[in-house]
């Protein structure tokens, strides 16, 4: 930049001369000498150099012929670049929209996604008695791409709306350490993943599992829906049984266990979490241990389908409660953690 200024200055005094090209030619000879004269072993041009050239060229017609630095193409291409960059700065934004918040676009996104039913206007109803004032065709904008107007339901809100009318049933077996086979009986609420009841023979029939039904629902209205496999074991007996108490059973296809897919995890659960762990002894080590299980299933293990709640639900537990202890579950296979008061 000093540079420059100390071109500029010799060009004015030369000025008072007569011959005023002569000026000019020798500020753009100076100019250029003292552009070559810097350290680098190539030379370059700075913002102040490229003006000084673009202002030559508006002024002085023969400015190319003293050039040697670059080549004229180069000044043409420095007037145009200032050329836009002025008229980028004279239209710049000045005021105008607000943009939408990140947050908002998301909820939109959302609302889009989990309500099959509702469109644009729908949508800005809904905002607008949360307290947000959007426009119609912001909704749109940011509506999914890929996404269809779908007037059918999904299959998660389907059951999810039906769970509290479904209960499911099965039986797994259990070895002991007499090599004996001990059949649990599970009756499962799908609404909240709770045990309604279990039970345990060695020689499980018609009437016992008949029975068991009975003791699921001994003061309490049965739900409306039974899901349950093709097993012989549930005869003519445990038919009568689920017409007796109104329930209306719903059969699962052969060899089709995912159609039953609640009770079918809670048994895996059952095992990965307690039994593969521990030599059943007996029917009543393992009524026992199936017991401290449910408990543990029930109050304590947080479930994802739950939204990481558990069936009987779980208060949360601010810091401000106290430092965290650890409690030993099903013989210290699990672990509850809780705040206590120091």
């Amino acid at each position: 930049m000093l540079d420059v200024i100390l071109v500029l200055l010799c060009s004015l005094l030369s000025g008072f001369q007569s011959h005023s090209r002569l000026a000019l030619e020798n500020l753009a000879l100076r100019h250029q000498l003292a552009v070559f004269k810097r350290s680098a072993a190539r030379p370059r041009l700075r913002n102040p150099d490229r003006f000084l050239w673009v202002m030559l060229q508006r002024f002085w017609s023969r400015w190319h012929q003293s050039l040697v630095v670059v080549q004229p193409r180069t000044v043409v291409g420095w007037h145009r670049l200032g050329f836009r960059l002025f008229w980028r700065w004279k239209s710049r934004a000045r005021g105008g929209r607000p943009a939408v918040d990140r947050q908002l676009i998301t909820l939109i996104g959302q609302m889009w996604s989990g309500n099959a039913t509702w469109g644009s206007k729908r949508i800005q109803a809904e905002l607008a008695k949360l307290g947000i004032q959007v426009s119609d065709s912001t909704i749109r904008k940011y509506r999914p791409q890929g996404h269809r107007c779908r007037k059918a339901q999904t299959w998660t809100t389907f059951l999810r709306n039906h769970t509290q009318d479904l209960i499911a049933v099965d039986f797994f077996a259990v070895p002991t350490a007499t090599f004996r086979l001990l059949y649990v009986f599970l009756v499962l609420a799908q609404e909240r993943r709770k045990v309604l009841h279990f039970n345990i023979t060695d020689s499980p029939s018609g009437s016992w599992t008949a029975q068991q039904l009975t003791e699921a629902f001994p003061f309490r209205t049965a739900p409306r829906y039974l899901l349950r496999d093709r097993d012989g074991i549930y005869g003519v007996q445990f038919v009568c049984r689920t017409a007796a108490l109104g329930l209306e059973q719903k059969l699962i296809a052969p060899r089709a266990p995912w159609q039953n897919p609640f009770v079918e995890r809670l048994i895996g659960s059952i095992r990965r979490e307690c039994l593969d762990h521990v030599i059943v002894l007996n029917a009543r080590h393992l009524l026992q241990l199936l017991a401290d299980y449910v408990d543990y299933h029930h109050r304590h293990r947080p479930h994802r389908s739950l939204d990481q709640d558990c069936p009987e639900p779980r208060a949360t537990e601010p810091p401000d409660q106290g430092r965290i202890i650890e409690l030993p579950l099903l013989g210290g296979l699990h672990h509850r953690y809780t705040r206590r008061a120091a």
